[in-house]
């Protein structure tokens, strides 16, 4: 690997994890690892507009966070695959681990 191709792996890198840093992007990406949900039911939870969710899915769905699917009217969203699962799910048992081994 070059230097020029691993400077951009690491920005990429970088930028996969600031994307689901931002605290509506938080709440959204969970709701789409289990199992595809639809947009509007993401939307429907306090504090969230239609607008708003589909201005974060699209960027999620550029990073390959998350993919989305139509079905009739409806879109669907999930995660991109069992990697991005995977290491977001992971995260909050990190945090409570990093909270345990504090006490």
């Amino acid at each position: 690997m070059t230097q020029s191709s691993a400077e951009n792996s690491v920005a990429e890198l970088a930028e996969l994890f600031r994307l689901p840093g931002e605290t509506t992007r938080l709440r959204i990406v969970p709701a789409c690892l289990d199992t595809p949900i639809a947009v509007n039911i993401i939307a429907s939870k306090p504090d969230l507009s239609s607008s708003l969710v589909s201005h974060h899915l699209r960027l999620l769905r550029t990073a390959r966070i998350v993919k989305a699917d139509r079905h009739g009217k409806q879109v669907f969203c999930a995660a991109a695959g069992q990697h991005i699962t995977g290491a977001l799910a992971d995260m909050p048992e990190h945090i409570a681990e990093s909270h345990m081994e504090a006490d």
